[in-house]
């Protein structure tokens, strides 16, 4: 592989170069199976340098937390991949509400925030219960479906178009999504072969976010309402529109899909859960904590800057990895264990943590407490028939297929 680590300079008094890691995390082998390369991240240093790309890592949780919620010293503004988007060559138009830092960010989080309350939440339950029940008896009557396809992925795109405001057909959603998230890797194959695939499906992403295209009373919607009364810039509902089609359901389906595979595998947490449903929304926070959608999120240092004893170069994109750091034995304990009676939700960094945790966050929630409650209430048991396989995304840990199997119960 082609290093492009940048020369060491030489470190202040007291302060350590960050070690260098010649470990590709965009690898095929790593992708698959991205555990081992976690243990050796957090495990070599608390920053690392990775040597092919240049770029500060960390795996680690408490490191994790401080660089995700110090905009002053690591900025989202260059972007939240891998290539710094203000740089020649790199740009695109950013993201207003991730790629962004307070007071811009702030302002517009705030619209954002009124706009997703918990009472607007509330409204959707309904809506979202009445369709897992409807999904949920379907699939036991079935008995034998895939995870991912059948329930992810089917139930996510038919209930969060309501929420959301806009049509998102499978094929073309997620085309579009599995760019965004190679995108923000580096060009590699993956990356090529995925702007290939959504070369089709541009013209409807771009129909997708205009004002016309949302639904009354949805999410895009009230964006739209929200600049045209001058609380957000021009441009800001298109951009945050276009953000919700082209990511806003990805995550939500690696979670619940994550959470099916594990418990199919541990019967006694299925037990746990079959004995209280109520309990859905602590299996799939547990699932996200355990085995993370997001792979790896950068921010860039805004300046020469110490953490944990390292120093670290100005103008240096620095990533973490959320999955690296959700399992983090410094922190968690017995980390590798999935326990869905495990105090995770608000602690985990799977949705982000601190100004940017993740704005949609209780749509997902509700989204998969609905569907796992419903498949719990009518399911005895679930197994797996085969072994799951992954799809391998620069920027997303996401299931291809989990082929399973359940039991109704008994009549009472």
């Amino acid at each position: 592989m082609t290093s492009t680590a940048r020369t060491a300079s030489p470190s202040p008094a007291g302060e350590k170069t960050p070690p260098l890691l010649d470990v590709d995390p965009y690898s095929g082998p790593v992708l698959a199976d991205p555990y081992p390369f976690f243990e050796t991240l957090r495990e070599t240093a608390a920053i690392v340098e990775l040597e092919t790309y240049g770029v500060y890592v960390t795996g680690r949780y408490e490191e994790t937390k401080i660089i995700l919620n110090d905009h002053d010293r690591f900025t989202a503004k260059a972007g939240i991949g891998i290539h710094d988007i203000r740089k020649p060559g790199k740009f695109r138009i950013p993201n207003r509400l991730l790629e962004n830092d307070p007071p811009s960010h702030t302002s517009i989080r705030g619209v954002l925030t009124r706009i997703l309350s918990p009472i607007v939440v509330r409204r959707w339950r309904e809506h979202f219960e009445k369709e897992a029940v409807i999904f949920a008896d379907r699939l036991v009557e079935k008995g034998q479906f895939d995870g991912v396809e059948d329930v992810a992925e089917s139930y996510v795109l038919h209930v969060f178009p309501e929420a959301v405001g806009v049509e998102l057909p499978r094929r073309e959603a997620l085309a579009i999504g599995e760019m965004s998230f190679n995108q923000a890797g580096p060009d590699n194959e993956l990356h090529r072969a995925a702007v290939k695939k959504a070369e089709p499906y541009l013209d409807w992403y771009d129909r997708s976010a205009e004002r016309e295209s949302m639904r009354p009373g949805s999410i895009g919607e009230m964006l739209f309402e929200a600049e045209e009364r001058g609380e957000l810039e021009e441009g800001v509902a298109t951009n945050m529109a276009r953000v919700f089609v082209r990511g806003g359901m990805d995550t939500t389906i690696a979670g619940i899909g994550f959470t099916l595979n594990q418990l199919a595998r541990n019967p006694d947490q299925w037990a746990i859960l079959k004995a209280d449903p109520s309990k859905a929304r602590q299996a799939f926070e547990e699932a996200i904590r355990h085995e993370s959608p997001s792979y790896v999120n950068f921010r860039t240092t805004t300046r020469e800057t110490e953490l944990s004893g390292y120093h670290l170069a100005a103008d240096t994109k620095i990533g973490i990895f959320s999955g690296c750091a959700n399992r983090d034995p410094r922190f968690w304990k017995e980390p590798e264990r999935y326990d869905l009676t495990r105090d995770t939700a608000g602690i985990h960094v799977a949705f982000g943590f601190g100004t940017h945790n993740c704005i949609g966050q209780m749509i997902a929630r509700l989204e998969a407490e609905c569907i796992l409650k419903a498949l719990a209430e009518r399911a005895e048991s679930i197994e797996l028939t085969a072994e799951p396989s992954y799809r391998p995304v620069n920027q997303l840990r996401t299931l291809a297929e989990l082929p399973l199997k359940v039991t109704p119960r008994k009549a009472a």
